[in-house]
Formats: C-alpha cells, structure tokens, sequence
C-alpha cells in the first residue's frame, strides 16, 4: 500500500530492536582485537556520551603541548589570577585545575578599594584525564600560564623483549 504524497513513513522498533550508542560504538567495535583496553573504552564512550562530547565550558584555554618522546606539559591560560587562587589536585588518574574559593570580602587590598571590577576571576574547575604510566611531575604559575610538567614512564613489562622459543 502506497502512502499519500507528502505524508511520512513512520517505523515502530519494539525492545528487542531498540539500538543504543553502546551498541553503535566503534569502541565495542574494537573490543573483539584487543586484551585489557575495557576501562579505557569504557571512559572514552562515558566521556563521548552518544557520539558527541558533553558540553563543556571553553574556560580556561589551555594546550598540551608534547615537549620530549615521553614528556608533555599541560598549559592553563590564568590571567589575572596568582598561586594561592588556583589548586591542581590529581587523584585517581584525573587531573583537576580549578579556583580555590574567592573570598568577596577580599576587595579591598593593599593598592586600594576597587570601584569597578571589570577583571573577572571567575570559578572554573577544568580536568584531565592521565593514563596509569603518566607522572606529573609538577606545576608552575608564571605570567598568567600555568605549566602542569607530565611524563610518561614506561615500566619494565611494557618495553620491547624478545620471548625465547623452547
């Protein structure tokens, strides 16, 4: 039977063909040629959600920057704001940069009473996931970039060996 010109085609699916986004992941497309890489996927698709990243503010700015064959850093755009506002927490392979809380009594310092504030220093919390064979080694706040340092270290069991044939 023929549907009238211009009217839509509508398809039922019942539970048993109801696809989800796990199901069209290309994660669980790779699963069945790897060994041991499940979290991995699975924190990829958790990040990914349904084919697109959550959204997530765009502030602060930041790059990762590869500085050796093992060594990255990681550089957070913080104009306007010093050491003792800013915390870089890392626990269990999440890195966290974000504000410490701002104390609105704090208006008033040394240099005077400000008027206008025009200069946001607005809370942020910006993080980063670091594989189990990356250390970070430290951080540095210098004119308004802070430097978080990262190596990879590669553990015996991971380098090349050759397997002896018997």
């Amino acid at each position: 039977m023929k549907s009238p010109k211009g009217a839509s085609k509508l398809t039922l699916l019942t539970k048993e063909d109801i696809m989800t986004s796990k199901d069209l992941s290309i994660f669980n497309s790779l699963r069945p040629f790897s060994i041991g890489f499940d979290d991995m996927f699975d924190q990829f698709e958790s990040m990914l959600g349904n084919g697109s990243l959550n959204m997530q503010s765009n502030y602060p700015p930041y790059n990762i920057r590869k500085t050796g064959s093992d060594k990255y850093s990681i550089e957070v755009a913080l104009a306007g704001f010093n050491k003792k506002d800013v915390e870089v927490e890392f626990e269990d392979n999440l890195l966290t940069v974000r504000t410490k809380q701002i104390n609105k009594s704090q208006e008033k310092n040394e240099d005077g009473e400000i008027i206008h504030k025009g200069i946001s220093q607005r809370q942020f919390a910006r993080s980063f996931t670091i594989a189990d064979d990356v250390k970070v080694g430290g951080a540095e706040l210098k004119d308004g970039l802070l430097t978080i340092a990262c190596e990879r270290i590669v553990p015996d069991y991971k380098k090349k060996k050759l397997i002896e044939i018997k």
